[in-house]
């Protein structure tokens, strides 16, 4: 049999182009198979990362001032010794809340209600210490409760008012606690007529201690858009101001 030209042209043709037209397919395929490795490997990485950043901030949340429990202990010591029975259980149940409060909570945010109520478990023990010589104020919107805040914030600004404020200053002490609702936003204050700032600038400051810095790190972990600051105010005392973005929580998720 005789095969024509053209026959032959075609034939030709055929076994060249469809040899590189598979291995077109194969590079393609290969190339798509090396996409989404790549892709699987970035997710991997970023599950990776948010794990790793989820566990550092859980890590920061639960850090307890040995300083705070050191006092506390002393406080009940002290009411012991002068048989202040009453006095000594009030601060003895007072700790056992705010304990258990330390230990329950593992979510990444709060509602504010709930952090205020268990800022005020930390201030009962600290008038329970100072009696007659601190005067604590509350200037707190209702309508700032309602939105949610990382756990431990304002009591851990409160801490560290007491930490490097108001223990070592002698006469009266005054504590006042704002916090306010903006339209995009919520502004909490922490304002004490302690020893103040001092030339420290603010870089200063959050190495002072790890309670600033703490809660500083938590709050670059969950918002873009966070700020903390801290300056002298008119008692020459220090304030400590907090800016969040507003996230609101629905009825009945967490009460």
């Amino acid at each position: 049999m005789l095969i024509t030209y053209e026959t032959f042209s075609l034939f030709a043709i055929f076994s060249i182009f469809v040899p590189m037209a598979g291995a077109i397919i194969l590079m393609m395929v290969l190339a798509f198979e090396k996409q989404i490795d790549s892709l699987s490997f970035e997710k991997q990485q970023v599950v990776l990362e948010n794990t790793l950043q989820e566990s550092k901030y859980m890590q920061l949340n639960q850090q307890i001032h040995p300083h705070f429990l050191f006092n506390t202990i002393n406080l009940m010591l002290g009411l012991a010794r002068l048989n202040r029975i009453e006095t000594l259980i009030k601060a003895l149940e007072t700790l056992s809340l705010f304990l258990k409060f330390k230990y329950q909570i593992k979510e990444q945010l709060i509602p504010l209600k709930k952090e205020w109520e268990y800022t005020r478990y930390y201030l009962k023990i600290q008038e329970l210490r100072f009696h007659n010589r601190l005067t604590i104020t509350e200037d707190v919107d209702e309508e700032a409760l309602k939105h949610f805040v990382p756990p431990y914030l304002l009591q851990t600004i409160v801490e560290n008012s007491f930490k490097h404020g108001l223990e070592k200053k002698p006469g009266p002490l005054s504590l006042t606690i704002k916090a306010e609702s903006h339209e995009d936003h919520i502004t909490l204050y922490v304002e004490d007529n302690g020893l103040g700032i001092g030339d420290h600038s603010f870089e200063d400051m959050m190495t002072k201690g790890q309670g600033l810095s703490n809660v500083k790190t938590r709050l670059d972990l969950l918002f873009q858009k966070a700020n903390l600051d801290i300056y002298k105010n008119e008692q020459n005392g220090a304030t400590v101001k907090i800016t969040l973005p507003k996230v609101e929580f629905q009825q009945g998720e967490q009460a």
